[in-house]
């Protein structure tokens, strides 16, 4: 047995409410017709990870593909889990949630704007000392984040789920919380929440073989350009 080497993030497919331009948090809407082509792309392309351009992950299959609860990234999760033939067991974790919202879940931008500009414009500029009226800090979001990535590295799983491969995992979550994952895993302070930018079912990489963890690849995305459509969301929104 042994632990993991290697950590492949991918951020959920688009969803109804990112349509509608609304602030999820843990709201559960569904992936969108967009969003559900989005993650049979991503799923594509974790199952030919050797294909140009390529995903640095080992070839074996992964030992398993973590997720979060929520439908938007279950779905995502699901259709990777297809792709690549069923190769890896599908695990819901809790501690993936994306970061709570309050008040602000459901709720379009410009209302959010126009009821609450003085706190959107705090959580835009200073996200360690402001949040959403009711919602989850990112100090209390890290403490799930350090949860669930203790549950996820101390899976332990023989060299590779075939027996041979470097050992690696599959987490499908959220914008958020996969922010405050790669911060912890940097070891870079949750000041920084706003500098890792992620792409509707992009993928990014970490190397975990050494004692000092590597971004190996960040926001893969060249999938979802192809699909001629990538969502802006309005800043502040998660």
């Amino acid at each position: 047995m042994t632990r993991l080497a290697r950590l492949a993030l991918i951020r959920h497919g688009e969803s109804a409410w990112i349509v509608e331009g609304r602030f999820q948090g843990q709201g559960d809407p569904p992936l969108s017709e967009a969003g559900e082509r989005q993650a049979a792309a991503v799923g594509a392309r974790m199952a030919a990870t050797s294909a140009m351009p390529s995903v640095p992950v080992p070839d074996g299959p992964p030992v398993a593909i973590w997720h979060s609860p929520l439908l938007r990234a279950v779905q995502t999760a699901q259709a990777i889990h297809e792709a690549r033939g069923a190769d890896a067991p599908l695990r819901p974790l809790d501690g993936l949630k994306e970061l709570g919202q309050g008040e602000w879940e459901g709720r379009t931008h410009d209302e959010v704007r126009e009821r609450w500009p003085d706190e959107l414009a705090a959580w835009q500029d200073d996200p360690l000392n402001h949040h959403a009226p009711g919602g989850e800090s990112l100090r209390e979001g890290m403490v799930r984040v350090r949860s669930a990535l203790a549950t996820i590295l101390g899976h332990d799983a023989p060299a590779g789920a075939d027996g041979a491969s470097t050992p690696w995992a599959i987490v499908v979550a959220h914008d958020g919380i996969l922010r405050l994952l790669m911060l912890d895993v940097l070891d870079i302070g949750i000041e920084h929440f706003w500098s890792f930018p992620l792409t509707l079912a992009s993928v990014t990489v970490f190397d975990l073989s050494g004692d000092v963890a590597q971004l190996r690849a960040h926001n893969l995305d060249a999938h979802i350009a192809a699909l001629g459509r990538i969502t802006e969301r309005p800043p502040g929104a998660l």
